[in-house]
């Protein structure tokens, strides 16, 4: 790494400690000057570092910018050594994640953008993505299962990112199946699951988990259209937790829950902050919107729902939104 990027990493490490010249100088085994230069090109780059006499420098509780050593300082140790790439601006992490692993990137890879130009959500919808006030990453996974077992793949992330959230920020999220997040009444996250199967084995080759998070964003920082259903975990205030100790919370939890399929005990927790479930709903298909009632998740992640005529069918992908009815009565759409 460079001068900047040890400095970097030590400053993250120890958020809000001082460190003076002569020390970090003398842990990365460089000048006092090209401390003192490192320091200056992080200023140049956003980075709000407290510099007072006798005591050294500090890196501001206040500054919240991604980087791959903000990120490493609060990866479990088995996961320090992970790919990371970060960047200002892209089109799309997701298809950052496909290139990087047809070039056989490996098992864990993590890419992550402070703003998207071409962000998508399911059915290729567009996902709004303001710069600095969100989260934008997409985890390579290459897990050992056949391609019917990764279904559960999105169900499992829902489950991760809700348990990361709420370690990190404290705050707690429900779940609308398959793969929203929901807080204050609001959509804050949502996930896209992208696999590459081997056709003549059966065998998933790859996954690339993407998540869309609004981490810390005014409500007008949203365009018209989506004003009344997008929230935010913050609403433009000065908060002390970070976007890069959020992204790692999500990669521990992705790594404990998404990538051991034998383990289905998150289901549980799914069904418990889920908001649909004894709700009426409307499933919207193709064929058009059918009337049900939403009564069980299965092992698999698949919606079990009650028709009107009484006969009950499980449904494996599509969306769902709760009937007006229940909107009265204070359900979420």
């Amino acid at each position: 790494m460079s001068v900047k990027q040890d400095v970097l990493a030590k400053l993250e490490h120890s958020r809000g400690q001082f460190f003076s010249g002569e020390e970090l100088a003398g842990e990365l085994n460089v000048s006092r000057a090209a401390v003192w230069k490192a320091i200056k090109q992080l200023e140049t780059e956003g980075y709000e570092i407290h510099a007072v006499p006798n005591k050294g420098y500090c890196l501001s509780l206040n500054t919240d910018l991604v980087s791959p050593e903000g990120i490493r300082a609060s990866l479990l140790e088995q996961w320090k050594d992970i790919s990371i790439t970060t960047y200002k601006e892209t089109g799309s992490t997701n298809q950052n994640a496909k290139l990087a692993a047809a070039e056989g990137a490996k098992h864990g890879s993590l890419f992550v953008a402070e703003a998207q130009t071409n962000g998508r959500g399911r059915r290729g919808r567009v996902f709004e993505t303001p710069k600095g006030n969100g989260i934008y990453m997409s985890i390579l996974l290459r897990p050992n299962m056949e391609a019917c077992d990764a279904i559960y793949m999105t169900t499992a992330a829902s489950v991760a990112v809700h348990r990361a959230i709420k370690k990190v920020t404290g705050k707690e999220t429900l779940i609308k199946w398959v793969n929203d997040l929901f807080y204050e009444g609001k959509k804050v996250c949502g996930i896209l699951t992208e696999a590459v199967t081997d056709i003549q084995t059966g065998m998933v080759d790859c996954i690339i988990l993407g998540i869309g998070i609004n981490f810390n964003m005014k409500q007008d920082a949203f365009s018209e259209k989506i004003q009344n259903v997008a929230g935010s975990l913050y609403h433009g205030e000065d908060v002390e937790v970070t976007r890069n100790q959020l992204v790692a919370e999500i990669f521990n939890q992705v790594m404990e829950v998404c990538m051991n399929k034998e383990d289905r005990t998150f289901i549980e927790e799914y069904k418990k902050y889920s908001f649909i479930l004894g709700e009426d709903i409307v499933i919207l298909s193709a064929d058009g919107d059918i009337p049900a009632k939403a009564v069980d998740i299965t092992d698999f992640g698949g919606l079990v729902v009650e028709l009107l005529d009484g006969t009950r069918k499980t449904i494996s992908s599509g969306e769902v939104s709760i009937r007006k009815r229940s909107l009265e009565k204070g359900g979420n759409a």
